[in-house]
């Protein structure tokens, strides 16, 4: 994808949520979000954002937006590389502990392996965004942000 204005792969579902809570809070919320992710002229591109947005997620246990944020990031254009050295980064400023006991059995870990290996098969960008988001979006329980009774059945 190009830079620039993009439409990510996964909505930012969970302003709903607010909605629901209260009509006042979610125009709040959504004005935020707007100034946030939708600003006119940022200082910082949309694919730097997701990074960022990831890193912090991940500091804050957070691993569901840290695994959608992966999925945007990809898609707007992160490499292997990059996301290789990112993943270090988590080990470096976590601990290998932490890294392993928390990160690695996380789906945000298997959607960073999943990059990795169907890169390694040869399948394209745009390929591989589409499994991202056909396996880690909405239908994944462990990634959705919405309530659909559906994603939630065991």
């Amino acid at each position: 994808m190009s830079e620039g204005k993009q439409t990510p792969p996964l909505k930012p579902l969970a302003l709903m949520n607010f909605r629901k809570t209260d009509e006042e809070l979610a125009k709040i919320i959504g004005n935020f979000w707007k100034l946030t992710w939708n600003k006119e002229n940022p200082a910082i591109d949309q694919r730097t954002k997701y990074l960022l947005s990831l890193s912090n997620a991940v500091g804050a246990h957070r691993y569901r937006q840290a695994t959608r944020e992966l999925v945007k990031a990809y898609a707007a254009g992160t490499t292997v590389a990059e996301l290789d050295e990112l993943f270090s980064l988590f080990v470096w400023n976590q601990g290998a502990g932490h890294f392993a006991s928390e990160i690695g059995p996380s789906q945000l870990f298997a959607a960073y392996q999943c990059v990795k290996t169907l890169e390694d098969e040869g399948l394209s960008r745009e390929q591989v965004s589409g499994k991202l988001s056909e396996n880690f979006g909405e239908k994944n329980r462990d990634v959705a942000t919405g309530y659909a009774p559906e994603n939630f059945k065991k």
